[in-house]
């Protein structure tokens, strides 16, 4: 038997979503699977608040944030910040959305999903489409200094909405 170190396999799409539970930038705890038969969530990874793609890609999320409302989504922003850190990012940026603190254990919860990246100590970026029925429904992995594209993100929310509806 071939044993995997810390660097897992990333998940495949159809695959059930592995769950979690993080605070958010409130301190409030946020499941995964509390949105389970009520809205596909889009989880989305990234390196570090404060950095400047990742600052143009909330940009791009605040703004289309309507799209996504009315695709029956919630938005999860994820990285290894702290809430503080988070709570001071979201104020700045006008994110309502919630933004999860995967701190401690750093990147476990990027790891289960397979982007985190131990050697920097960051998330890597990736945009995970978890559907309604809690399974892997759609994934992408960007280089870090790539903004990942909304509307190719919105477009693969709707085929998801559709295939579940």
């Amino acid at each position: 038997m071939i044993r995997k170190g810390r660097h897992q396999m990333a998940i495949a799409v159809g695959q059930a979503a592995p769950d979690f539970t993080l605070k958010d930038q409130y301190d409030k705890e946020v499941k995964v699977s509390d949105f389970r038969g009520k809205k596909s969530v889009v989880l989305m990874f990234y390196p570090l608040d404060w950095s400047p793609t990742c600052t143009q890609e909330h940009v791009c999320f605040v703004n289309d944030m309507k799209k996504f409302e009315s695709l029956d989504a919630e938005v999860l922003g994820i990285s290894v910040d702290s809430t503080w850190s988070h709570k001071a990012y979201a104020e700045k940026m006008g994110i309502k959305y919630s933004l999860l603190a995967d701190f401690q254990p750093r990147g476990a919860v990027a790891e289960k999903y397979g982007v985190y990246l131990p050697d920097k100590g960051i998330t890597g970026r990736a945009i995970v489409i978890v559907s309604k029925d809690g399974n892997v429904a759609w994934m992408k992995n960007y280089d870090i200094p790539v903004v990942p594209d909304v509307s190719e993100v919105a477009s693969a929310l709707q085929q998801v909405k559709t295939a579940s509806a």
